[in-house]
């Protein structure tokens, strides 16, 4: 079975993304978990470009890898100097990498209009520095910058810069796609042509800015590369880098080529949420194999029929890279999707195929009013339970009102004084309720009246938080403020999670719905 070495640049190619920033403390964590994935090679950044990769590299010594090498970036020794003088060079030897990573130019018009240096130079910049780290002992990868758009200008100039690496003693030539515009067909012919002129490991290097980075890495394996870079989640410079939670089972579970084992197959999906949390990222729910989304149906077709033949609508057994099938209730739904919210919430479903249809039309006329189920299980378990025979509600609203005044402070033109006041009256178990309370917004006011009416009765509700609450305006209705708006709310008894909704052309309406929910599924739960 063919092999690929798996070396991932999250830690310094994938932390220049906009709005990543990672502490030494989130580095020293992230690579911990690459080495329990089985990634070979760790890049832990450019110990000569700021204080920060220093630093990781001296607190990366007390790491226990069992698997990965960790490696240090940088760059060729500077234009008309000597190699042992370079300040870059010598802070690649003091990070104590085993392996170092050197980046050179490989394209003409780089080299001339950007370096500004005869392009001999370049080429004695690149055979200076990886003849001479080769002789301090270390490993040394060459990463081709620009290599994909040189070639296209002036393919024997890009091809004497790899040689030069290669015959310095470079372990691998990883021919970068830095800009990101070449596409698979390209990739594939150019890394083909590649294999044929150098003797040693060819790796592949590609940014996303065309969206086909994942794709380009895999052609580039098919026409010989033996090294896949990439991140985790695609981090990277401007649109990101090749995924490497996409490229890993691509190779392996498509491809059949022996990357890492079926154990560590399994924790893809943990590492796209554990470095996306670390990372302070938000997750992509839509994001191939390890998404929350990657495995949800929601059409009545798709679950009838991956409720009898689970393959029918996955490409792969979800379970293979750690992640899950989920159905979704929605106006698209058939009673295949009813069915199997039935079982996830635990109830039966083993009902009439009468009920069935029945909650179905419920589940469109209220998602044609505003409703949406998907992200709601809490209101979705609500509105089953309230369609059962003999149910009764924890607690029945006779009322509310929600007083908001705003008034400016005297002799203070930029001061502003603000009070929110709700009024509830409930009813429990035929005794009525009427608390006032007030709040730093009507929401926050309404929520705090509900508790104040509840607690005497449902003690146990002091655990609830609302730890989430999101409004979005739906096209239903008449536009502009007018509009029908759908809110969720998403609550904790810090066991469980749930989310429930409401919508109304009312947000004060919408948010009492999703926040009574919210309450009542906390005591339906108990």
């Amino acid at each position: 079975m063919a092999s690929v070495t798996l070396y991932d640049t999250t830690l310094r190619d994938g932390s220049q993304m906009e709005g990543v920033s990672l502490s030494v403390h989130d580095k020293l964590r992230i690579a911990e978990r690459l080495d329990q994935l089985g990634v070979h090679f760790i890049e832990g950044g450019w110990p000569g470009s700021n204080p920060k990769d220093e630093e990781f590299f001296q607190e990366a010594k007390s790491l226990n890898l069992t698997h990965a090498k960790l490696t240090a970036f940088g760059s060729t020794r500077r234009a008309n100097s000597a190699v042992e003088d370079d300040a870059n060079i010598q802070a690649l030897l003091d990070s104590g990498a085993e392996v170092v990573t050197l980046v050179g130019k490989s394209s003409e018009m780089q080299v001339a209009d950007v370096l500004e240096v005869p392009l001999e130079e370049n080429l004695a910049m690149i055979r200076d520095s990886v003849a001479y780290l080769r002789e301090q002992g270390k490993r040394v990868f060459f990463d081709a910058e620009h290599f994909f758009d040189g070639y296209v200008a002036n393919p024997e100039y890009s091809l004497q810069c790899i040689r030069a690496a290669a015959e310095a003693g470079a372990e691998y030539v990883v021919l970068c796609d830095t800009n990101g515009g070449t596409l698979p067909v390209d990739v594939f012919a150019t890394v083909n042509a590649v294999a044929k002129a150098v003797d040693c490991g060819i790796g592949i290097h590609c940014h996303n800015d065309a969206d086909v980075a994942v794709a380009n890495t895999i052609a580039a394996v098919q026409a010989g590369a033996t090294q896949v870079q990439g991140t985790i989640n695609g981090y990277g410079e401007r649109c990101g880098n090749a995924n490497l939670l996409s490229v890993i089972p691509n190779l392996q579970l498509k491809l059949g080529m022996d990357v890492i084992s079926e154990e560590q197959m399994g924790h893809l999906t943990e590492l796209h949420r554990f470095t996306a949390e670390l990372a302070n990222m938000p997750r992509s729910r839509y994001q191939p194999y390890v998404g929350e989304s990657a495995f949800t149906h929601k059409g009545g077709l798709h679950v009838s029929a991956v409720t009898k033949v689970e393959d029918s609508y996955q490409h792969i057994k979800p379970e293979l890279v750690g992640n899950a099938k989920h159905v979704v209730v929605s106006e698209l739904a058939g009673r295949s999707n009813i069915a199997v919210k039935l079982q996830e919430a635990g109830l039966s479903a083993d009902v009439s195929g009468k009920r069935l249809s029945a909650l179905l039309q419920i589940v469109k006329e209220r998602e044609n009013e505003g409703f949406q189920y998907e992200g709601a299980e809490g209101s979705f378990r609500l509105l089953v339970e309230r369609t059962e025979t003999g149910y009764q509600p924890p607690f029945d609203l006779v009322d509310f009102m929600v007083v908001m005044e705003k008034r400016r402070r005297p002799g203070n033109w930029t001061g502003e004084d603000s009070l929110c006041e709700a009024m509830v009256k409930l009813s429990v178990n035929g005794e009525v309720r009427h608390t006032v309370a007030e709040g730093n917004g009507p929401v926050n006011a309404l929520d705090q009246a509900i508790r104040k009416a509840l607690l005497d009765f449902y003690p146990h509700l002091k655990d609830v938080e609302l730890t989430d609450y999101k409004v979005r305006v739906v096209s239903q209705g008449p536009g502009g403020t007018g509009a029908v708006v759908r809110v969720l709310v998403e609550s904790t008894d810090g066991e469980q999670t749930w989310a429930t909704v409401g919508a109304s052309t009312n947000i004060i309406e919408a948010s009492w719905q999703a926040l009574s929910d919210s309450l009542e599924y906390a005591l339906l739960q108990r």
